[in-house]
């Protein structure tokens, strides 16, 4: 197997706080895909397969990557800013999914979930960018990322709500 890859990710419980059932579904199903396949190259380090830590602190995203054997290799911080919009409108459209799976018709919920998906590929895109030069991802293993970081930004909403 690959050395760029991860091979566990874990998420700060204090940060997340309580979720609903879809969200933490969402969350597990994320941890789960994500280990299972992803492509995650550290740039400038080859000491894979690696474990990272996903924290939130100050309104910043962390990044704390360690090797196999639990040595800290590099821990980095993005802003959390660029994420807002497209963070406020996956949410936006994810609470008139679940309530149109309760409901509306087949038709209207695929419609739904088209433009989830779509939000959904925006953050993406925008994580992979943000992450150009710290870290090189593939597409899915960028949506599963983002799908963390929406867990973490939905814990410090409610806890600052």
């Amino acid at each position: 197997m690959s050395k760029d890859r991860l091979i566990a990710v874990e998420i700060d419980d204090e940060t997340l706080g309580a979720s609903g059932p879809d969200a933490e579904h969402e969350r597990r199903v994320a941890i789960f895909d994500l280990i299972e396949e992803n492509s995650f190259k550290l740039t400038g380090h080859d000491r894979g397969p690696y474990l990272l830590a996903l924290s939130q602190a100050e309104r910043r995203l962390v990044f704390a990557i360690r090797d196999e054997a639990g040595e800290e290799v590099h821990t980095f911080i993005l802003s959390l800013g660029p994420f807002r919009g497209v963070i406020r409108d996956y949410f936006m459209i994810c609470d008139s999914y679940y309530d149109a799976i309760r409901t509306q018709s087949p038709h209207q919920i695929e419609a739904i979930d088209m433009a989830r998906r779509g939000v959904h590929n925006e953050g993406s895109e925008l994580l992979a960018d943000r992450l150009k030069g710290k870290v090189e991802v593939d597409f899915l293993t960028a949506r599963r990322l983002f799908t963390l970081i929406c867990a973490l930004h939905a814990g410090q909403a409610r806890a600052a709500g």
